[in-house]
């Protein structure tokens, strides 16, 4: 079996476990108590805050260790907005951040706050101009992730933090995906990070807030961890989490590029082997170790049950995953193709068979799924009426898609194809298509239970 998936979750490192396994029998007890037992743990607690904020580029006393990164990024977020209050309570953030940081945004507006989104270009980045844009007297904090979860695009988090710098607003940066590989650049001051990103046990995370950053812990009040993170630190975790950390990084530079070629070689030829696909992220500006693209005609999650079964656990961000049937956030906001999207991310230690044994799957996959949705394979033009209407009501990607790619040829080039469709997914699926496919989307419009969608026909 292959795991491509450590951008959810990576392998525990060997490292981590060993040093789990060692603090385990030396950090159980209260690292606050002055006894020797409680001496021993304070020591390791200490020692893997070094670690860790070493690892970061930050002072160990401006980090604290979290239940997870979704804490770190919640406590980060509320800490400082109170801390801003008198500021205002205006909150930046991109289009693509991970759900933890938009959920934080949700619950600001809903208390009466307010929130500005940036939009980001095709390959998932923010442009800084927008993004000082959006920076208003009342803003109290921005947030820009360093890479996305779901693409891999790497965003210009030192341009950004500088422009807020300028402008005296704090930036955090969520750097779940982006820490295994080195420190985030720049000079951003709040930090958050999960360590099961790297290798790390789950249920440890870190948070930073740098010197002379307004900060107000919220809840009530806690001695341990500066307050930011009540109750008592999992010291085995924390010191397998630094541990793991350090190691990581140290292996960074050999790794990222042996991986990066094993990604390009996906990137390059899945379009040549697969029809209709379309590689999604900058092509440049990415984590060295994912690689995401999108199939037309297809389900997520059909594709991923197969590749499952061929030996092989990916991820998607396709709407056809998700029980809300919604398309992801991220896909949505650079205006690509959400339908059969797989994303590829590779674990330390993948060996290149393993890839090239993927890039022979995949193709018998794919066609075997369209082929049991009943997908067009080039059909001929027929040319038998100006306009045509696709009622595609109830049906759920990619059937919307797959039935205009069915019809196009029966309108002549310049004739319209109506697609009614009540599937959130058409919304940015038919576009999609129109552009990979270079025929015209004309728009969309109002329609009895849900909406039409027109497409001209270009060739």
């Amino acid at each position: 079996m292959s795991y491509f998936d450590v951008a959810s979750s990576a392998p525990l490192h060997p490292v981590a476990r060993q040093a789990l396994q060692a603090s385990l029998d030396e950090g159980w007890a209260d690292p606050a108590r002055l006894y020797r037992e409680g001496r021993r743990a304070r020591l390791l607690l200490d020692a893997a805050r070094e670690a860790a904020a070493d690892a970061v580029g930050c002072r160990p006393d401006e980090l604290s260790f979290t239940s997870s990164g979704t804490q770190a990024v919640h406590s980060g977020i509320a800490g400082a907005l109170a801390g801003r209050r008198r500021v205002g309570r205006h909150l930046v953030v991109s289009a693509v951040e991970h759900s933890s940081v938009l959920h934080a945004a949700a619950a600001l507006e809903a208390d009466g706050g307010t929130v500005t989104e940036i939009p980001v270009d095709r390959s998932g980045a923010v442009s800084p101009a927008a993004y000082v844009a959006g920076l208003r007297p009342d803003t109290a904090l921005a947030c820009l992730q360093s890479a996305n979860h779901e693409v891999g695009t790497e965003q210009p988090v030192a341009d950004v933090a500088s422009a807020c710098r300028a402008a005296g607003v704090p930036l955090l940066v969520d750097a779940a995906q982006s820490l295994p590989w080195g420190p985030v650049g720049g000079e951003w001051s709040l930090l958050a990070a999960s360590a099961h990103k790297w290798g790390g046990p789950a249920g440890a995370g870190l948070l930073v807030v740098r010197k002379g950053v307004r900060f107000a812990a919220q809840g009530p009040a806690d001695e341990r961890e500066s307050g930011r993170a009540p109750g008592f630190e999992n010291i085995p975790a924390v010191v397998a989490a630094a541990a793991s950390l350090r190691a990581v990084q140290a292996e960074a530079a050999e790794e990222g590029a042996r991986l990066r070629e094993l990604t390009e070689r996906i990137r390059a030829r899945v379009p040549g082997l697969v029809p209709d696909v379309e590689v999604v992220g900058d092509p440049v500006r990415r984590l060295p170790h994912m690689v995401t693209f999108s199939c037309l005609y297809v389900d997520g999650e059909t594709v991923l049950h197969e590749l499952d079964r061929a030996g092989f656990s990916v991820s998607s961000g396709s709407s056809c995953t998700s029980s809300t049937l919604t398309p992801s956030h991220v896909l949505k906001a650079m205006g690509v193709l959400s339908e059969g999207n797989v994303r590829v991310s590779l674990p330390r230690g993948t060996q290149e068979a393993d890839v090239e044994r993927f890039l022979e799957v995949l193709p018998g996959v794919v066609a075997g799924v369209r082929e049991q949705l009943g997908a067009p394979v080039s059909p001929a033009s027929r040319a038998q009426s100006a306009s045509l209407v696709v009622d595609a009501l109830g049906k759920r990607c990619p059937l919307p898609v797959i039935e205009l790619a069915k019809v196009i040829a029966d309108v002549p080039v310049g004739g319209t194809v109506t697609v009614l469709a009540d599937d959130e997914a058409a919304r940015l699926d038919i576009p999609a298509w129109c552009e990979m496919r270079g025929q015209e989307y004309v728009g969309e419009e109002p329609a009895d239970h849900g909406s039409a969608y027109v497409v001209r026909r270009s060739s």
